[in-house]
């Protein structure tokens, strides 16, 4: 009996159609389930799904609701529910729960995954520091706090995704002036780390065990690329650092995750924090229960010869083809190097392909909804050594008239 799979919008992002046509290439039902209309999907997709319900407005529950109640009853019970965006985390959840599909985290999960208060014990029962924090309530309790962990401080909402209302406070006059205009919410106020961010991307299987893991090395703060309109460089490492996998691994058990890719990210301290941890330590940063942004999951692939779309879909299918062994051969490094229209740079497009010519996989423009984060066009290049993708970025960011 071939297993029901329902894909929440399957069309969007992009990386859900190569998760609907893996999986359909090995048997799996895929039922998608989206506002697009039908003919706006591509001619791939729509070959990949077994049946696509339209629904009016996604962010509707009960449209969601009654449209997968129409596919159990065409096709019977349904085996996974999917979206991989966090955007719909509460919809997935909300339908496992619904329809008894125990494939994934139910309703009795969310809180801790979406509460920056409830995921705090988490981490600690996973032995994972994580940054100091109080519920924001008056100016009085802030200034207790400050005196103990010092200035800046960021306060951000208690229940919320990316950096929406999130806020630095640098002194007591800013403290102060925050107080005099406090948002209407709930918001949490954390000390400030600073440091390099890393995340421990993996595939997790019905045990929670990794099956897939890797470590990417991120910018400070997307928030100031954005705001500072800055050139966006990160990159996929060839080894997970020791504490780092430790710690990932810890901190998925202790969430209960299974069957599903997470993206965990992590502070690496670069200085001391007395009363919390270790120059060059990890410290838990945010917890986003699916596949990584962007081009990333395509980083993965390339930087460990991979296919983390078929690993994923063995693990629905029960199935063992060696895509996970053969993702831990000879693994290498992942540069995304993003440039922006408005800057000149040393090297033209074509004068730095050809200068890495061999080592590149993929150059294209970035669609437009991408341009604030990752730069209007950007080159993903292969690179043996931390050595030689720094060169890379060197070249591939430096600016018309910087000393060489």
């Amino acid at each position: 009996m071939a297993i029901n799979f329902v894909c929440i919008s399957p069309g969007f992002p992009e990386t859900n159609e190569h998760f609907c046509r893996h999986l359909a290439g090995a048997g799996v039902r895929v039922l998608g389930i989206g506002d697009s209309d039908y003919h706006e999907l591509s001619e791939g997709l729509r070959g990949d799904l077994a049946e696509y319900y339209r629904v009016d407005n996604l962010e509707d529950y009960a449209q969601v609701h009654k449209a997968t109640a129409f596919l159990t009853f065409r096709h019977g019970q349904i085996g996974w529910v999917e979206s991989f965006n966090e955007y719909w985390l509460e919809t997935d959840a909300r339908l496992r729960t619904d329809f008894n599909v125990t494939s994934g985290h139910k309703l009795d999960l969310l809180p801790a995954i979406k509460s920056k208060r409830a995921m705090k014990p988490v981490y600690a029962r996973a032995g994972v520091p994580t940054a100091r924090q109080i519920e924001v309530t008056t100016v009085a309790a802030a200034q207790e706090f400050t005196s103990e962990v010092g200035f800046p401080v960021i306060v951000k909402p208690e229940v919320g995704v990316g950096a929406t209302s999130t806020q630095r406070i640098d002194d007591e006059d800013d403290l102060v002036a925050f107080f005099g205009q406090v948002p209407a919410g709930r918001f949490v106020m954390e000390e400030f780390l600073e440091g390099d961010i890393y995340s421990f991307d993996a595939i997790l299987d019905a045990e929670g065990e990794p099956v897939f893991e890797a470590a990417t090395r991120w910018p400070p703060s997307i928030m100031n690329v954005v705001l500072q309109g800055l050139d966006l460089t990160y990159r996929v490492l060839d080894e997970v650092p020791a504490q780092l996998r430790e710690r990932g691994r810890a901190t998925a058990k202790a969430f209960g995750m299974r069957n599903r890719f997470v993206h965990l990210e992590f502070f690496k301290l670069d200085r001391a924090r007395p009363g919390l941890a270790e120059q060059g330590e990890f410290v838990g940063l945010e917890v986003n229960m699916r596949p990584a942004g962007g081009f990333t999951l395509d980083m993965l692939n390339h930087a460990r010869s991979a296919d983390v779309y078929q690993i994923y879909t063995d693990l629905v299918t029960g199935r063992d083809t060696g895509a996970a062994a053969k993702a831990a051969v000879d693994p290498k490094i992942c540069v995304y190097a993003g440039r922006r229209d408005l800057r000149r740079y040393r090297y033209s497009r074509d004068e730095l392909l050809a200068r890495y010519e061999g080592a590149f996989i993929r150059h294209r423009r970035n669609p437009a909804m991408m341009v604030p984060q990752m730069g209007d066009e950007f080159f993903l290049l292969r690179a043996d050594s931390e050595a030689a993708a720094d060169e890379f970025v060197a070249d591939a960011l430096a600016l018309a008239g910087d000393v060489a």
